[in-house]
């Protein structure tokens, strides 16, 4: 079975987590669309990094995915807690019971405002928790709570990566990415 993960990109977003998280799910053999919610597909992360985009958001918003991603960055995290159609999308994917994840900024401002963290234990960045209502703070780099799952930071990308394998493809698949990276 071929796993289907949206990888959502916007101007700011952290250089390390997305690159991270766009390679560790094709390792594992998972089908990664990384798409802008931008006007356009070629966008500049945090620290500089140039990205192409597979494609625009806005193309994909009829289809489903197994998992959606936000990657953090402050203002990146700021994009994607703005843009309406990923809200909606988002808060599809967590009703009909698939898997989302965000890691660093993206979960206590782009999650947390499309209220799909209520009574969830979640992590996020630390500096960034203080945005946090209706759900419980867990200070440990990757956090599992039913189809949603969170990271900490950027130290945390590589594990949060390979949790999100565990999460669609199961414990070996994990162990074999992880095998390959020394990880």
């Amino acid at each position: 079975m071929t796993f289907r993960a949206l990888i959502t990109l916007a101007e700011g977003i952290d250089d390390l987590q997305s690159v991270t998280l766009i390679d560790v799910l094709r390792r594992a053999g998972i089908e990664v669309m990384a798409a802008s919610i931008e006007g356009r597909r070629m966008l500049t992360c945090a620290r500089g990094t140039r990205l192409t985009a597979d494609g625009m958001l806005i193309d994909v918003l009829a289809q489903t995915f197994d998992l959606i991603v936000l990657p953090g960055g402050a203002v990146g995290a700021q994009h994607l807690a703005a843009h309406q159609p990923l809200q909606q999308l988002l808060k599809d994917q967590a009703s009909a019971g698939r898997l989302f994840a965000a890691i660093a900024e993206s979960p206590a401002v782009a999650l947390q405002s499309f209220g799909v963290l209520r009574q969830r234990r979640m992590t996020c960045l630390p500096s960034t928790s203080h945005n946090l209502s209706g759900c419980t703070f867990v200070d440990q780099p990757v956090v599992v709570d039913g189809n949603c799952i969170t990271a900490q930071g950027s130290g945390a990308a590589l594990a949060f990566a390979l949790t999100l394998v565990e999460q669609l493809a199961g414990k070996a698949a994990r162990s074999k990415v992880a095998g390959e990276l020394l990880a």
